[in-house]
């Protein structure tokens, strides 16, 4: 990651320093968030933040495609879409894989009457990432409306897709724990599933690094 950020900022405006920056935030704080969430989604048997944690992960290698695509291009090098577009279909996998994991394991719990635990952790995580994501997200978008670069605008658009996650989340921890229906861990692991169906879709066709008018 240093030798990335320092062949960038040996050649390229400030605009894009500034994306670079702002993605290997994106990077630190998903690793981060994702270890923490998937243990505490463990440990308290919540299918919700598990999948919150997962999706998570897939944030960072979404950011890492990014942050290769503004390196090569800091270099003034050619950009082999054929590999770009194969790994954008492998972070699409990963988006059904954790569509599958949280809509099975949702059913499951609903059906078996599984009561997760409250998690306080996740709580307070997610209801940090409610205040972090948006903020980045939008700092995201007019970086990248300056550098006129769809990429880096598609990127913030993931990033405000993941602070609707935490709303969600948030919402499902929350309310389990102040009113303790078990349904709404599974609700909330269904609204995941549907937003990683759709990310899915979107890193399968190639949309992330499209040359149209679509973010």
């Amino acid at each position: 990651m240093t030798d990335q950020q320092h062949s960038i900022s040996t050649r390229a405006d400030r605009p894009t320093r500034i994306a670079v920056w702002l993605l290997v935030f994106t990077i630190a704080y998903n690793l981060v968030e994702g270890v923490v969430a998937v243990s505490a989604g463990l440990i308290a048997g919540s299918v919700s933040l598990t999948g919150f944690g997962f999706d998570s992960a897939i944030e960072v290698v979404a950011a890492i495609i990014v942050l290769q695509r503004l390196r090569a291009e800091a270099r003034h090098g050619e950009v082999n879409e054929t590999k770009e577009r194969r790994a954008l279909r492998a972070v699409a996998i990963t988006f059904f894989i954790l569509a599958a994991y949280v809509t099975i394991e949702g059913v499951r719990d609903l059906f078996s009457g599984a009561k997760p635990e409250t998690s306080v952790v996740g709580i307070v995580l997610t209801a940090l990432s409610v205040l972090i994501m948006p903020t980045l997200a939008r700092y995201k978008r007019i970086n990248g409306e300056r550098m006129g670069n769809r990429l880096v605008i598609a990127d913030a658009a993931e990033t405000k897709l993941c602070s609707w996650l935490s709303v969600s989340t948030l919402a499902g921890l929350v309310l389990y724990a102040l009113v303790g229906w078990t349904w709404l861990d599974s609700v909330a692991g269904f609204v995941i599933a549907y937003f990683a169906i759709q990310e899915g879709r979107e890193a399968w066709e190639g949309e992330l690094v499209c040359d149209d008018d679509d973010d």
